[in-house]
């Protein structure tokens, strides 16, 4: 005979939502599994065991719930049924029976799964809607950034179980409701709650537990759902792939690098391809290694999220608000009308000076990083040292009509630039000189003099 799992649900609160069935099951059957003993009917099986150390020992849930899964099959080959008790309805949000669902259509083992009242029948009473009218959607608060993807609600949020949970979906919506949501917790015992909340306060104005949903009427705008899958498939990688776990800050710097160089070499492929027949391929390209250069981000980012430093919704708003900091032409601070009229020349220094206020860095050369290639170092050198109000002028180098510096100042094209920057690579082969090295001393000298003039 196959060795079967029994499945029947807590309910949504006390012992006295159970069903008899339930009760007679618990308290009558020789092998009987918890989920988990943090929920007020558990005491009715209070001498089964539960899978509270699965919580414990794994680092994310969908671990949890494989653990427990591998391990009820085993407890099912071994007395030939055992009883698998879950919070609330075995099938409104519980993986574990999904997973054990399953595994019964790969034939492994047979899942009776008992019906059980859910926290829905309760929320839909204290919260005073119908939900086939209203229309509302179930999510689980683990998986809001993707489930809630292009939903404008009315949603009702499960599993929000901590402050980081209710952190994470409010940082999953760009542009917050203007309603109050509401905070339904401990449904059905005697201390439940329903609590209207702001948005902005929603991870900040309640303790959440075991027993806390949000109940979402509309949302402003959907959720940025490919963005947010895509960080998730990259959490996903970091906890399966073997060489994704072992990466680090460091180990990936060398990849961000390519694939920014891969990135721009795109972009020059793509300059060349507009206007041809070959304009369509070189936008895919473009693209592809556009992505790319995302997931570089998008793991660093969940690196930041591990260490609990930062997380991609930070960056994201770090970014955002920085950008809006520097462009007072367009947002200005005091809620003007942005000026009709903007001088470009102004722009840089404009740039500079609020990014000087923003680090406290005595210069503007302050930060610029040594990593460059000493070509694009020595470019962003002289930007910056023409936005101090110190433009680099070339002295006169006493050079011959056919030197590559002669006339340092006058206006060049492009291909007649890289000739002269190619002439003088060649010049310093001959001379046994390193051009980067060179270049960067050069370079250094014009920041070093801003830095002495205190710009």
């Amino acid at each position: 005979m196959k060795p079967r799992v029994v499945v029947v649900g807590l309910g949504p609160a006390g012992p006295d939502l159970l069903t008899r069935e339930t009760v007679e099951l618990l308290t009558g059957h020789p092998a009987v599994r918890l989920r988990t003993t943090r929920h007020p009917a558990a005491e009715v099986a209070r001498a089964a065991p539960s899978f509270d150390d699965a919580y414990e020992a794994a680092g994310t849930f969908a671990e949890v719930y494989r653990e427990i899964r591998d391990r009820l099959l085993a407890d099912a080959l071994r007395f030939g049924e055992v009883v698998y008790a879950v919070p609330g309805s075995p099938r409104v949000l519980e993986r574990s029976v999904d997973l054990l669902v399953e595994a019964a259509a790969e034939g492994e083992v047979d899942v009776d799964v008992r019906p059980a009242l859910s926290f829905l029948d309760l929320a839909w009473v204290r919260l005073g809607i119908d939900p086939f009218e209203e229309g509302v959607r179930l999510v689980d608060g683990h998986r809001f950034a993707t489930e809630a993807a292009g939903e404008r609600g009315p949603l009702l949020v499960a599993h929000c179980h901590n402050q980081r949970v209710l952190s994470d979906l409010k940082l999953a919506v760009e542009d917050p409701p203007d309603e109050a949501v509401l905070v339904v917790q401990r449904l059905g015992l005697p201390d439940e709650a329903v609590v209207e909340v702001a948005w902005s306060d929603l991870d900040r104005s309640v303790a959440a537990d075991h027993l806390t949903s949000v109940y979402v009427p509309r949302l402003a705008e959907p959720v940025a759902g490919e963005v947010a899958a895509f960080a998730e498939l990259v959490g996903t990688l970091r906890e399966r792939c073997p060489w994704d776990r072992e990466q680090t800050h460091v180990t990936l710097s060398r990849h961000a690098l390519e694939e920014a160089y891969e990135v721009v070499e795109a972009i020059t492929a793509w300059d060349a391809a507009t206007g041809t027949d070959a304009e369509v391929d070189a936008d895919e390209h473009l693209a592809e290694e556009l992505g790319d250069l995302l997931f570089q981000v998008v793991f660093h980012a969940t690196l930041g999220r591990e260490r609990g430093a930062f997380t991609l919704a930070d960056v994201a708003r770090g970014i955002h608000d920085k950008l809006v900091r520097r462009h007072p032409h367009v947002f200005p601070p005091d809620g003007a009308a942005p000026p009709a009229d903007v001088d470009v020349s102004d722009l840089g220094r404009t740039w500079e000076e609020i990014k000087r206020a923003e680090t406290g860095r005595e210069s503007v050369m302050d930060g610029l990083t040594d990593a460059l290639p000493s070509l694009l170092w020595a470019h962003k050198v002289l930007r910056k040292a023409e936005a101090a109000g110190m433009p680099w002028a070339p002295e006169d180098l006493g050079a011959a009509d056919d030197d590559p510096a002669a006339s340092a100042t006058e206006e060049l094209g492009a291909d007649e630039l890289g000739e002269r920057l190619l002439a003088l690579v060649a010049a310093a082969r001959r001379a046994d000189l390193d051009p980067e090295t060179a270049l960067r001393t050069a370079a250094a000298r014009v920041r070093d003099r801003v830095r002495a003039a205190g710009a």
